[in-house]
């Protein structure tokens, strides 16, 4: 079965609202085994939403349109898709008398205009709104079916999941299982070239990398007459993806790395501080982003300045006179000092060049220098950014960090 999604109001059209039905709607029916072949948005026009619906009922078997079906004026969908699959509207009375009781029940008087939500097209299956006040409902003809659920996203996920996820279960002879590996340390073009032959061969899983700041996903998807055939074939090639790129892989359950790390800093109660330069405070900022790190973040120091850096740190003033605050010596007496202030099982400590400007020939912008003292070992490592952006390049300075904290809590499980 093919579906395509029609998003009705003129206000997504001048970007005032942001369309998320369209987003959580293919993610929902995806999973049902449906493809979905076309997004379509149109505003609050009549003839426009015709042709829009005339369209799409060539093109698949499913429609779902959302919007268009509260009591003004230009609430039009039911009127137009009963125009053009001649079915006439009649009212359905308890929905009449649901928005009765929904007025009577906060106090007010059910204008005129509000019954019109109860006309619903002849032969629908009815679609109650348990959080509005204007129902959905579902026409299935001539081999087409046609689902039409309120724009307001609160009040059409409900619908779903209540009403509409059942329904089309019970027509899709297919289920689709899909799993998100996460990548970090390698590119998208590098990743599809160590996977070329699975990606070229794909019929079934199918393969699909998606890049975005300094990572790369990779989504596996199954198509398959029963969940536990779906999901055998996903794992059987999730083990092939790993025993190529393994070592790249931070996680198989599609999480952020700041998600997988604060985890593994909370199972095996590692306590951390940090002490952060050219990132100001971002990496600290995002770790307590995570619920329940107050049980192992302890301290995080900005030292920005000289001062901060001798003051907060004990980093020596002849280090940075002679080294800078963007070097390696600097960044080791960095770590050391946050170890000895607070006793921390785990310390990272950071300086960099975010740029734009600051850089010399020799020390260029995305210069990082980040240190760790975890495993009573003090290590310390360079790397050189490509761009000049300073927020890509503090966003990714962070990354690395929680990279460097992934890997060596990893290594400390295997010894």
């Amino acid at each position: 079965m093919n579906c395509s999604l029609i998003s009705v109001g003129t206000e997504l059209l001048f970007g005032q609202i942001i369309n998320t039905n369209t987003v959580y709607l293919s993610q929902k029916i995806n999973l049902l085994g449906i493809n979905v072949l076309y997004h379509n948005t149109v505003g609050d026009n009549p003839t426009r939403l015709k042709e829009t619906l005339e369209y799409v009922l060539e093109k698949s078997e499913l429609i779902i349109i959302t919007g268009g079906l509260g009591p003004t004026q230009d609430d039009l969908t039911k009127e137009i898709v009963a125009e053009v699959l001649e079915e006439p509207l009649t009212i359905h009375k308890p929905s009449y008398e649901r928005l009765e009781m929904f007025f009577k029940g906060i106090g007010k008087k059910m204008t005129d205009n509000n019954i019109k939500q109860a006309y619903l097209p002849e032969g629908s299956m009815v679609l109650q709104n348990d959080v509005g006040t204007a129902p959905g409902f579902a026409l299935s003809k001539n081999g087409k079916i046609v689902i039409c659920m309120p724009g307001p996203p609160r009040e059409m996920k409900h619908m779903y999941n209540q009403y509409v996820d059942k329904y089309l279960r019970e027509k899709s002879s297919h289920v689709i299982h899909s799993r998100m590996l996460r990548f970090f340390g390698i590119g998208e073009s590098s990743l599809e070239t160590e996977l070329l032959d699975l990606i070229s061969d794909q019929t079934d899983p199918t393969l699909a990398t998606y890049a975005k700041e300094g990572e790369v996903s990779l989504r596996i998807t199954s198509k398959r007459t029963n969940q536990e055939e779906a999901e055998k074939a996903v794992e059987e090639t999730i083990d092939k993806v790993k025993n190529r790129l393994g070592t790249h892989i931070y996680s198989d359950n599609d999480e952020e790395l700041i998600e997988v790390v604060a985890n593994k800093l909370m199972k095996h109660h590692i306590g951390i501080s940090s002490a952060e330069s050219c990132t100001g405070g971002l990496f600290a900022a995002k770790l307590t982003e995570i619920p329940g790190i107050s049980s192992v973040f302890e301290r995080g120091f900005v030292t920005y300045s000289y001062r901060a850096k001798m003051e907060e740190l004990d980093v020596k003033k002849e280090t940075l006179d002679r080294y800078g605050a963007v070097s390696e010596k600097t960044a080791i007496e960095m770590v050391k000092g946050l170890k000895n202030n607070t006793n921390s099982e785990l310390c990272l400590a950071v300086t960099g060049i975010a740029g734009p400007g600051g850089a010399t020939e020799e020390k260029p912008v995305g210069l990082v220098y980040i240190a760790m003292a975890f495993n009573d070992e003090i290590t310390c490592q360079e790397f050189r950014l490509r761009k000049t952006d300073r927020n890509w390049n503090r966003q990714y300075t962070v990354l690395l960090m929680l990279d460097m904290i992934n890997k060596a809590i990893d290594k400390k499980k295997e010894m």
